[in-house]
C-alpha cells in the first residue's frame, strides 16, 4: 500500500488534504473509507456502476489505489466484481435485508450470551459508557437526524460492540461485524425515514439494563426484537428503494 505520511502516491496522483486524509495511513485505506462511506450513505446508489477513471479524478486518488479499495469493498460485499465489465456497488432487496437480519440476529444474540457470561467489570464499565455516548446523540437527533446519521452510527456502532466485547470468539464477533456492516445501508434510511414509530433511545437502555444484570434470555429477546424493528421499518419505506438494480 502508498504510504501518507510522504504526501504522494505509488501511482503518481498527489495526496488529497484536508480533514478525509486524517487517521488513514495509507492512500488505499483513505479510498476505502470514503468509498466505504458514500456506499453507506446513498451517495453511490445500490447497482451503480463504479468507473475507476471517474473516481480517482473525484477522490483525487490514482487507479491502481482506487482497485485495490474496490477490491477491499469486495471483501466486505458493499461491492461487486464484474470481471472486464469493472465494479458495481452491490444492490439492496427486501430479500437480500431478510437474509442479514436472519443471520444478524443469530450471531449476534450467541455473541451477547457469551459476552454476559464471561464479562467482568471492566465489561460493564464499557457498556455504561459507550450506551452514556450514544444517549448524547440521540437526544439531539429531534426531527432532523439526517445531520447527525454518521455521528449516531458510529456511536450505535461503539455501543452494539461494547456489548459483545468480551465475547471469547474473535471469529464469532468477525461475522457478526460484516453482518452488521451490511445492515448499515438499511439502518442509515430507517433513522433517516422514521416511518415507523420507535423510541430507539428506550430500545438500548432495555437491552445495556437486561446485559448489566446478566439476563442473557432477555437481553437476547430485546436483541432481535430491536433488529426486527429495522427490518419492520424498511419494509413499510420499502417502495422504489428496492428494485431494479440502477443502470450505468
Amino acid at each position: 500500500m502508498d504510504d501518507l505520511a510522504s504526501g504522494g502516491t505509488a501511482d503518481g496522483v498527489s495526496a488529497p488534504g484536508g480533514d478525509e486524509r486524517r487517521g488513514a495511513r495509507t492512500l488505499v485505506e483513505f479510498a476505502y473509507r470514503k468509498l466505504r462511506r458514500d456506499i453507506l450513505c446513498g451517495r453511490l446508489e445500490p447497482g451503480s456502476r463504479l468507473r475507476v477513471e471517474q473516481l480517482k479524478s473525484e477522490y483525487q486518488v490514482g487507479s491502481s489505489t482506487l482497485r485495490e479499495a474496490l477490491s477491499l469493498l469486495v471483501a466486505d460485499a458493499l461491492v461487486t466484481s464484474e470481471g472486464q465489465k469493472g465494479f458495481r456497488v452491490a444492490p439492496i432487496s427486501l430479500e437480500d435485508l431478510r437474509d442479514v437480519t436472519e443471520m444478524r440476529k443469530f450471531l449476534e444474540t450467541r455473541a451477547l450470551r457469551e459476552a454476559i457470561a464471561q464479562g467482568d467489570d471492566d465489561w460493564e464499565a464499557g457498556v455504561v459508557a459507550a450506551y452514556h455516548r450514544l444517549s448524547r446523540v440521540e437526544e439531539r437527533l429531534g426531527e432532523t437526524p439526517e445531520p447527525l446519521a454518521d455521528e449516531w452510527e458510529e456511536r450505535n456502532r461503539a455501543f452494539h460492540e461494547a456489548l459483545i466485547a468480551a465475547c471469547p470468539s474473535k471469529w464469532l464477533r468477525h461475522f457478526r461485524s460484516i453482518l452488521y456492516h451490511q445492515s448499515e445501508r438499511y439502518r442509515r434510511l430507517s433513522l433517516i425515514a422514521r416511518s415507523i414509530p420507535r423510541d430507539v433511545h428506550a430500545e438500548h437502555k432495555a437491552i445495556m439494563e437486561a446485559a448489566l444484570a446478566r439476563d442473557a434470555d432477555r437481553a437476547a429477546r430485546l436483541s432481535e426484537d430491536h433488529v426486527d424493528r429495522t427490518y419492520a421499518a424498511m419494509v413499510t419505506i420499502a417502495g422504489d428503494r428496492f428494485g431494479t438494480p440502477a443502470k450505468g
